[in-house]
């Protein structure tokens, strides 16, 4: 737990276990306390109460050995304007205890990595926010962590950026890195995430797999559109042993809905069904729940920046 002055709670009782290897989305609004438990796990601030270890390291008994595991890149990075991305990888190699020929190597092979080698001698005073963004991950990399904490890194980034970060992530999770993500967006948590915890007023709400989560919230919805109006009826006695079928909604008199676990393998039942009466259809598609989905089923709520 994290309280402030006047009884405020950060973090409130949260237990999470993170699994070697694996990239964690940890989802949330602004406000959360997803930035806060950033800082407690890497040792940038105290918990109030219980406790929290980190590649095996107790955060505040062995604060020394969690900060040489892991690598943080944090929603604002303290990097020198007046220093070329370079010069910055030289001198966190150095800090790391990296001899000076090594540090060289590290710098050059860092910047090829995150796609800034022409950019390398440049002052980061001139880098846009995607840039830079890659660089603070090149920074968090020098000293080839265990454990990656990424807090909200491609807040404010054009898609091209976003995306390649988003290969960069993978990659070094296919290395074996473990990846502790925060985001306040729904497809980045999808896209990268082998497991989602949702927290909401400091409190871990759901925790699984992007698909278990949305799983839980309901079934797909099968929607299949009629060519020919005044079938609608005959459509739902088709279809009523595939699975619940919703109301008919007015105004839509060609469009039948019908909620089935199935899925996509609904579909080739769906026609043959419906063929077998003689019913033409027109289209046929299946809408999943989506993680807004569970962050409004599990907070009440809907997601801020739920859209990228």
């Amino acid at each position: 737990m994290r309280a402030y002055k006047g009884g405020v709670r950060a973090v409130d009782g949260l237990d999470l276990e993170v699994r070697d290897g694996e990239i964690y989305g940890f989802l949330g609004p602004n406000g959360a306390g997803k930035t806060t438990l950033v800082r407690i796990l890497t040792t940038l601030l105290r918990p109030t109460s219980g406790s929290a270890r980190v590649a095996g390291h107790d955060v505040v008994k062995s604060a020394d050995a969690v900060r040489r595991s892991i690598g943080v890149a944090l929603q604002e990075a303290a990097i020198d304007p007046l220093m070329t991305g370079r010069e910055l990888l030289r001198m966190q190699s150095a800090l790391h205890g990296l001899k000076l020929a090594e540090a060289r190597e590290r710098a050059t092979d860092l910047l090829r990595r995150v796609g800034l080698t022409d950019a390398g001698d440049r002052r980061v005073g001139g880098y846009s926010g995607g840039m830079r963004r890659r660089l603070d991950l090149a920074l968090a990399l020098v000293h080839r962590p265990v454990v990656l904490f990424l807090d909200e890194p491609t807040t404010g980034l054009d898609p091209t950026s976003r995306s390649a970060l988003w290969r960069e992530v993978r990659a070094l999770n296919d290395e074996g890195t473990t990846v502790f993500l925060t985001t306040q967006y729904l497809e980045e948590a999808e896209q990268l995430a082998d497991r989602v915890g949702i927290i909401a007023r400091g409190k871990l709400v759901a925790e699984g797999t992007p698909e278990t989560l949305k799983s839980r919230v309901s079934d797909p919805m099968l929607h299949v559109e009629l060519s020919e109006m005044g079938d609608a009826d005959r459509a739902r006695d088709a279809l009523s042993g595939l699975g619940e079928l919703e109301p008919q909604k007015e105004g839509a008199p060609t469009r039948v809905a019908l909620r089935t676990r199935a899925g996509k393998a609904a579909i080739a039942p769906a026609v043959r069904a419906l063929d077998e009466h003689s019913i033409a259809v027109e289209s046929v598609e299946v809408e999943s729940p989506t993680l807004d989905d569970v962050f409004l089923a599990v907070t009440g709520s809907d997601l801020e920046g739920a859209g990228i």
